[in-house]
């Protein structure tokens, strides 16, 4: 996993090669509506793209994970399917009953059912080497969401050169985010903690809860900002240094957000002394991203060695598939 993280920056690379190199079919009808469907490492791109999304787009960008699909999706529906895999079996249920009901449908996969359809099917479709852990491919499938998302006209990011720079800007910083990342998974180390970020940018902090899941093997939540302020800052009146508070902060949020968050830390800093904030780097929404989950991964990273575990390790999740698949479809 550690090569793996280290390759991120080379991951957008590739991923901006592919992009450079395809040539997608443009649609035949209006969208009306964009549906991103996908669960866990392939999915989480999904979740923050949307997010991201949701200031730049004139229709709704939502994201699915189930096996199912909302009524809402017909033949003016953009469905992206993301499996990395190409085997997820909800990501699959939910494409075929997107091809019934006549949906554009792009596809981000390694290979497997979902690339078969795609193919069969000659749907859009971008792709990327397979074997390795489905998280560790973040890079590729985000950038690939903010591509396809721009190509149908739904959010405009410059991708081409917004990717270039993201580049840059993990490369010159990637010293210094290995070791801000080790220096936090030391004040983690032993915590229960608790991700805040504010709308929009709420899928980060659920990509780093993911992280310490399954890299480090540790229980944690995410909450979004203001939200939590009106239910989860008074379960901080049960609070104590079992748990950490951890904000991941950008200079570009909502002033009002601001401000809130500098009053959540007087009031949750008495319940725990382990409180942090993370500020991002970079000059526009993918940038940022990019930044602050490449340093949640560095975490989860040195969380893992700190804590003993194999990083790689993911029997629970082998064992659950293992089961369903002795359950007749």
């Amino acid at each position: 996993m550690k090569s793996l993280i280290e390759q991120f920056s080379h991951h957008i690379k590739e991923a901006l090669e592919s992009i450079k190199a395809s040539s997608f079919q443009e649609p035949s009808r209006p969208i009306h509506n964009v549906l991103i469907t996908g669960l866990g490492g392939s999915g989480i791109g999904g979740t923050i793209i949307a997010g991201l999304a949701s200031n730049l787009s004139k229709v709704p960008v939502l994201v699915n994970k189930d096996y199912s699909i909302p009524a809402f999706v017909n033949e003016n529906t953009l469905l992206v399917a993301c499996s990395y895999s190409g085997n997820t079996e909800e990501t699959v249920w939910a494409t075929k009953e997107a091809l019934k009901r006549g949906a554009i449908i792009a596809c981000i996969s390694s290979g497997g059912e979902l690339m078969n359809i795609a193919r069969e099917e000659k749907l859009n479709l971008l792709s990327m080497q397979g074997g390795n852990p489905p998280r560790s491919m973040f890079a590729y499938s985000f950038s690939y969401l903010a591509y396809i998302l721009e190509f149908y006209g739904i959010a405009r990011f410059n991708v081409k050169s917004d990717l270039e720079n993201s580049i840059r800007l993990l490369e010159d910083s990637e010293e210094h985010c290995r070791q801000t990342a080790q220096q936090l998974a030391h004040k983690l180390k032993g915590t229960i903690p608790v991700i805040y970020a504010v709308s929009g940018q709420a899928g980060i902090a659920s990509r780093w809860r993911q992280q310490f899941n399954e890299n480090a093997k540790m229980l944690c939540w995410e909450a979004e900002i203001p939200e939590m302020n009106h239910n989860e800052l008074v379960g901080w009146e049960g609070g104590s240094d079992n748990f950490a508070a951890v904000f991941l902060r950008n200079s570009t949020d909502f002033d009002r957000n601001q401000k809130r968050i500098e009053i959540i830390k007087e009031i949750i800093g008495q319940k725990t002394s382990t409180l942090l904030e993370i500020w991002s780097k970079g000059e526009t929404p993918l940038q940022r991203t990019f930044y602050l989950v490449h340093l949640g991964d560095w975490i989860s990273y040195f969380l893992s060695e700190l804590n003993q575990v194999d990083i790689l390790d993911i029997k629970s999740i082998d064992r659950l598939k293992s089961e369903l698949s002795k359950v007749p479809h």
